[in-house]
């Protein structure tokens, strides 16, 4: 009775800690949405700079990243040619720079809750990028499932009170860039053996957002800043929200090294439903019926995707072990031949 203790005290505790871990992720996550939607938006802090948001994070995660791996030495670096940096790195940070200063301009013109509905679109695009490239397959009751989840989405915007074409397509561009760098990561990457892990990867990648950042920056954004002599740094304001920026990619780091990437998706699922809950009840911002009809239509379909994955990872899985058991059985086998090979060699 003391080992069958022990062990479900074990496993106690590694469901207590994967719980922790999914609830650092979604408060971080939850933090980083709404202190990014409270300074950009025209009816908070009223610092509509997008761009600027963006760059700010990028320089304080880049340079944290720096301190941690070449000063520090807290974190090795990963191996990595001047030409596979070019070639792999440097598109992956364009595409990422282009989703957050998307993303970002999203939150002047659309409520949080909207723009966590128009998210639920990212396993769409995912699925959709991965067949155009031939990352995946293309299946027939998985193109099914993200037509209903697309259907859900168009559901919802059509409920939207406060709909912006706008805010709407700087969002939408913002996940099909997400959606490619994630595709292109693996592509890239993951399939020449590198990972990194986040603090390698705002390492190598934060470099290249500030550079690609600065071109319409200086275009769009400093002209405006220059001329505005209103205008002041709050360090304390801008420093905790890009040092929640930062955080965020460490509870990244911890909930899909410590637990999956599935658990992720389920938990960002969760996450979404309580920043609706937040946007309606505490920012007041307008959230019709319609729209929660669009939603729960989107959420099936992503809980049914995410089953999908998960039954598939356990076949996967299955099939790993059985293969392992096949040739584990082989070895032994050869093993007792080549045994009685030399008992009658030995007896003749």
């Amino acid at each position: 009775m003391g080992k069958g203790g022990a062990i479900s005290e074990s496993v106690l505790k590694k469901v207590l800690l994967s719980y922790a871990y999914v609830a650092i992720w979604i408060f971080l996550s939850f933090s980083v949405i709404v202190y990014n939607k409270y300074i950009l938006d025209q009816k908070m802090y009223n610092w509509p700079f997008p761009i600027s948001l963006t760059m700010i994070h990028m320089a304080f995660c880049s340079s944290i990243a720096y301190l941690l791996v070449s000063v520090f030495k807290v974190v090795e670096p990963v191996s990595m040619s001047r030409e596979l940096y070019f070639k792999s790195v440097v598109p992956i940070g364009a595409l990422y720079s282009l989703s957050l200063w998307f993303s970002n301009s999203a939150y002047i013109y659309l409520s949080v809750s909207f723009i966590q509905m128009l998210k639920a679109l990212m396993p769409v695009a995912v699925y959709s990028i991965g067949v155009s490239l031939k990352k995946e397959k293309f299946k027939s009751d998985t193109m099914a499932n993200m037509v209903s989840i697309s259907l859900g989405v168009a559901v919802a915007a059509y409920g939207e009170a406060k709909f912006n074409s706008k805010g709407v397509t700087l969002q939408l561009l913002a996940v099909a860039f997400e959606a490619t760098r994630l595709v292109m990561i693996q592509i890239l990457l993951n399939s020449k053996g590198i990972s990194l892990n986040p603090i390698t990867s705002l390492y190598y990648v934060a470099p290249c957002c500030l550079v690609f950042l600065s071109v319409p920056w200086l275009i769009m954004e400093y002209p405006l800043l220059r001329d505005n002599s209103s205008f002041h740094l709050d360090f304390v304001i801008f420093g905790t929200n890009s040092f929640c920026a930062f955080a965020l990619n460490l509870a990244v780091f911890l909930l899909v090294g410590k637990t999956s990437a599935l658990t992720m998706n389920v938990a960002g699922v969760v996450k979404d439903w309580l920043l609706i809950a937040f946007s309606w009840s505490v920012i007041k911002d307008t959230v019709t019926p319609i729209n929660l009809f669009g939603y729960g239509l989107a959420f099936l379909g992503v809980a049914y995707y995410n089953h999908s994955k998960l039954q598939a990872l356990k076949a996967a899985e299955g099939q790993k072990k059985a293969q392992q058991a096949d040739e584990e059985a082989g070895r032994l086998l050869e093993e007792r031949e080549e045994g009685n090979d030399r008992k009658n060699d030995s007896q003749n």
